[in-house]
C-alpha cells in the first residue's frame, strides 16, 4: 500500500477518473485502479489513437459511451467523474486542463504544465477560479529518498544552505530515443529540453531552496554530437542497412531489435510501435518506415544535449545544475547540497549527510513499498507515490497532500522559461525583469 492509503481508505466509493491521453503515461497512472480498485475507477478515456484507446477501455472496462477520440466531446457533457488525468503531448496541455478546471474535474497535469509561461499562468488561474485541486507530474517530489533530502534539510542537519549542485544524467541511449529520434527531439513540435525534461529538476532546487526567490539566473547549453558534421563515413540514414552500425552506440538496432529479441517489450521498445503490441516484426517494421530507425546524425533534432544553469537566490544561495545526455546512468540524480553545519550529498541510491562539528557521516534511506506493476515504470517507484497522493487529495478534499501543486509549481516552470531566455540572449537574466520577454 502506497503511503497515503489510509487516508484513501476513508473514502466509501472510488474516486472517478478520465484519462485524457492514453499513452505510455495515462497508462501507468492508470494502472493503480487496477491495483486499488476500491479507491480509484477509470471511467472514460480519450485518445485520437484507436490502438492506445481501445487497450485502455479494454482494461479499465469503460462503456463506449465514455470511449471517446477527442476530450472535447468529454466537456460538452455533464460532469460524470472526480478527476482527470491529462496525459497528452507537452504542447497539447494548457486548453484541456483550462477547460477540465473549468467544469470542475480536479486535475493530474503531466509535466511540464505547457510549454509558454502565458499558458502555464492561465492553468493555475483556471483551477484557482474554479477550487480545483491541481497537481503537477514532477514525480521526482515523490520519490521518497529525494523526499527525505527535502526533510532533512527542513529539519536544519546541515544548518543555512548555501550551495547546490544538482546533475540530470539523461543516459546516452535515452537521449537518443527521446531528444534525437522522439517526441521531444525539436523544439517547435514540442518545447525546448530544459522545459521538457529537466523541469523536474529546477522545480527540486527551488523546492530545497525553501521561501527563498531566484533573483538570477544564467544559462549556457547547445546541441552537441548528433549533428549531420558527425556521421560516420560510410553511414546510411537508416540503422538497418548501414554498414557501420556495429560500431554505433546509438544503433537503432542494438537500443530496439535487439532488447525486443531479449524478451525486454517495455520503454523504450514499447514506444516505437504505436498501433501494435512490439514483437520483432512490428519492430523491424518501425525501423525500416518510422522516425526510430534514423541515423542520430540525420535527423531532425534541434534541442540541446548538454546545458548548464547558474542561479543566485535570496540571501546568497547559489545553484548550479547541469544535464548531459552522455552519460551510462538513466536519470540517476546526483545532488550535493553544501551547508553551514555540513554538507549532503546523493548518489541516486542513498543520502549522506557529514556533520562538520562532529565530523561524522550518517547515511539515509527511505523505506518504500510499491507494487511491482509499478517499479517497471521508472522514477523509483515515484510513479506510484504521485497517483497515491493525487487520489487520496480528492478522496478527502485535502489539496495538503499533492506535493507539487499549482502556486509553487508555476513559480518554478517561469524559472525554467527564464533560463532558456538566458541562454538565448546570452545575458544574466534578473528574474521578474519582463523587458526583453
Amino acid at each position: 500500500m502506497g503511503q497515503n492509503s489510509s487516508q484513501g481508505a476513508k473514502m466509501t466509493s472510488p474516486v472517478r477518473v478520465i484519462v485524457v491521453g492514453a499513452g505510455c503515461r495515462g497508462e501507468i497512472y492508470s494502472k493503480f485502479a487496477s491495483i486499488h480498485p476500491e479507491r480509484m475507477k477509470v471511467v472514460g478515456v480519450a485518445d485520437p489513437r484507436k490502438f492506445a484507446r481501445t487497450k485502455l477501455q479494454q482494461k479499465h472496462k469503460i462503456t463506449d459511451e465514455n470511449t471517446f477520440d477527442d476530450w472535447h466531446s468529454i466537456v460538452e457533457r455533464e460532469k460524470f467523474a472526480d478527476g482527470v488525468l491529462i496525459c497528452t503531448p507537452d504542447c497539447l496541455h494548457k486548453e484541456p486542463a483550462v477547460a477540465f478546471a473549468k467544469k470542475g474535474y480536479h486535475i493530474l497535469l503531466e509535466k511540464p504544465m505547457a510549454t509558454t509561461a502565458e499558458d502555464c499562468t492561465a492553468i493555475v488561474e483556471a483551477c484557482t477560479q474554479s477550487g480545483v485541486m491541481l497537481s503537477v507530474g514532477h514525480v521526482l517530489r515523490y520519490d521518497p529518498i529525494i523526499h527525505k533530502i527535502k526533510e532533512l534539510i527542513d529539519a536544519g542537519v546541515i544548518g543555512d544552505v548555501i550551495h547546490i549542485q544538482h546533475l540530470e544524467p539523461v543516459g546516452f541511449y535515452h537521449f537518443a530515443h527521446s531528444f534525437v529520434r522522439g517526441n521531444w527531439r525539436n523544439e517547435a513540435e514540442s518545447s525546448f529540453v530544459l522545459l521538457a525534461k529537466s523541469c523536474h529538476d529546477i522545480d527540486l532546487i527551488h523546492n530545497w531552496a525553501g521561501a527563498r526567490r531566484c533573483v538570477k539566473v544564467s544559462s549556457f547549453g547547445s546541441v552537441s554530437h548528433f549533428k549531420k558534421d558527425n556521421k560516420p563515413k560510410g553511414a546510411a540514414d537508416r540503422c538497418l542497412d548501414c554498414s557501420v552500425e556495429k560500431d554505433c552506440p546509438y544503433s537503432a538496432r542494438k537500443i530496439y531489435l535487439d532488447r525486443v529479441k531479449q524478451g525486454h517489450t517495455g520503454w523504450p521498445v514499447s514506444v516505437i510501435c504505436p498501433n501494435s503490441l512490439p514483437d520483432i516484426e512490428s519492430v523491424t517494421e518501425a525501423l525500416w518506415t518510422g522516425p526510430y530507425g534514423r541515423c542520430v546524425y540525420e535527423c531532425d533534432n534541434d534541442v540541446c544535449s548538454n546545458q548548464v544553469v547558474n542561479m543566485e537566490f535570496e540571501g546568497g544561495l547559489t545553484a548550479a545544475f547541469s544535464m548531459v545526455a552522455f552519460t551510462e546512468e538513466v536519470c540517476k540524480r546526483k545532488t550535493t547540497i553544501y551547508g553551514s553545519k555540513g554538507e549532503l550529498s546523493y548518489d541516486g541510491h542513498e543520502v549522506c549527510v557529514f556533520d562538520f562539528l562532529t565530523q561524522r557521516s550518517t547515511k539515509h534511506r527511505a523505506q518504500t513499498s510499491i507494487p511491482w506493476q509499478f517499479g517497471m515504470s521508472g522514477h523509483g517507484g515515484a510513479d506510484y507515490h504521485l497517483i497515491d497522493a493525487f487520489i487520496s487529495a480528492v478522496a478527502n478534499k485535502d489539496p495538503s497532500l499533492i506535493r507539487s501543486g499549482s502556486e509553487e509549481t508555476l513559480l518554478s516552470h517561469l524559472l525554467v522559461f527564464e533560463a532558456e531566455r538566458s541562454r538565448l540572449e546570452g545575458r544574466v537574466v534578473y528574474c521578474g525583469d519582463i523587458s526583453k520577454s
